[in-house]
């Protein structure tokens, strides 16, 4: 199996169908199709069983996989060692964060970067997932998670603290939750569980069981939105909840730190245009303090 083979292999495995492998790898899923066909016939062997609900490895895929996927990391580790050695202030660096932080921090970061290497061009991800920088899904990472990947260099950039806030004329219409009650009688804006694990089941320390769920949100920017627009109670960042003039914070002696941490892989730590965007995104976070 050569490389180009494993990549239309790897997406298929992973996603499932051959049109969402081939949106994946930016090709027509004929085309998909056809190679995972070459790649049975030389390996002469069946690796998916095609069923209604999509294509599910044999045993025989299984170990394509494991051979495939080492292919991949053998591969992204050339090009993470070659980027690592270019000078040039110029070219992709891809970046992964939350559309909170991209708002309030990225983008001035960027802005400076433009101005005086307007060469480099960034490649903005925002999403509450967490991105394996490994697999080269980004060149830099900002997160409230600390990498525990040896490979990984991973930076300290600031503690912040979540709060618990209403709009006014939430607070006008119902009123404040009591303590100890479980947001009886409240409307709440939550996170989906698949979005942030852990943020659903409690505010600030106080369990959410006697709330209605109004809301469920995957993004940090749509949490804020729904908030200030009266929807319902929700924990936000108070640095960024406190520029709202629509919204009240409540229960101010409740509070939950979390950090964020800027992540990058080891190979690219001496390429030029990945430490511009980090230096700039570190300078923005210490100013910011």
């Amino acid at each position: 199996m050569n490389w180009d083979d494993a990549r239309i292999f790897l997406a298929i495995y992973r996603v499932g169908t051959l049109r969402g492998a081939a949106a994946v790898l930016q090709v027509d899923q004929a085309t998909a199709g056809r190679r995972l066909a070459a790649i049975e016939a030389s390996l002469q062997a069946r690796l998916f069983l095609r069923t209604p609900g999509g294509y599910v490895p044999t045993a025989a895929g299984e170990l394509a996989f494991v051979a495939a996927e080492r292919m991949e990391q053998a591969a992204d580790q050339l090009q993470r060692q070659m980027q690592g050695l270019d000078t040039r202030l110029s070219g992709v660096v891809r970046v992964a964060t939350s559309d909170t932080l991209g708002r309030h921090y990225l983008l001035e970061a960027f802005r400076r970067v433009q101005a005086d290497h307007p060469a480099i061009r960034v490649v903005l991800s925002t999403s509450t997932q967490i991105t394996n920088l490994t697999r080269r899904e980004a060149d830099i990472a900002v997160r409230n998670v600390r990498p525990d990947n040896p490979d990984l260099i991973h930076r300290h950039l600031a503690r912040r603290d979540m709060g618990l806030y209403a709009s006014v004329d939430y607070m006008q219409a119902h009123g404040e939750p009591k303590l100890g009650t479980a947001f009886a009688g409240h409307r709440l804006v939550v996170y989906q569980r698949s979005a942030i694990p852990g943020r659903f089941d409690a505010f600030c320390g106080e369990p959410t069981r006697n709330g209605q769920v109004a809301l469920e949100v995957n993004s940090g920017l749509m949490m804020l939105e729904a908030v200030a627009r009266g929807l319902g109670i929700g924990e936000l960042p108070v640095i960024l909840a406190d520029t709202y003039p629509a919204l009240v914070r409540l229960w101010p002696q409740r509070a939950e730190s979390y950090d964020l941490w800027l992540v990058l892989h080891g190979d690219l730590s001496r390429s030029a245009r990945v430490r511009a965007i980090a230096d700039a995104i570190v300078q923005v976070f210490e100013e910011d303090d």
